[in-house]
């Protein structure tokens, strides 16, 4: 499971990115959850930092889906018209 930081905005982008990436990499399963229960404070950087860990899953052959979403950046990613690629998970 890749857990989010309480922080991600773009100040942390880069950083967290390197972080999630790494650990998604260590993930075996087939099936990765994003976990977002910590997250409060982030901005639309929050939503690329998800989306590129669902390309690399995507490209290792793998799914990405999200845990706890808050409902704030839920919309935003509907705005976005992104939400589609960011399923919440079961």
């Amino acid at each position: 499971m890749l857990v989010l930081p309480a922080e991600l905005t773009h100040a942390q982008a880069q950083a967290s990115l390197l972080l999630l990436q790494k650990a998604l990499r260590a993930e075996t399963g087939s099936a990765i959850v994003a976990d977002a229960h910590a997250l409060q404070q982030f901005d639309s950087s929050a939503l690329a930092v998800l989306l590129e860990c669902r390309r690399e899953a995507l490209s290792g052959g793998k799914t990405l889906s999200v845990q706890a979403l808050p409902p704030r950046l839920r919309q935003l990613a509907t705005l976005y018209g992104v939400a589609e690629f960011l399923p919440a998970a079961a």
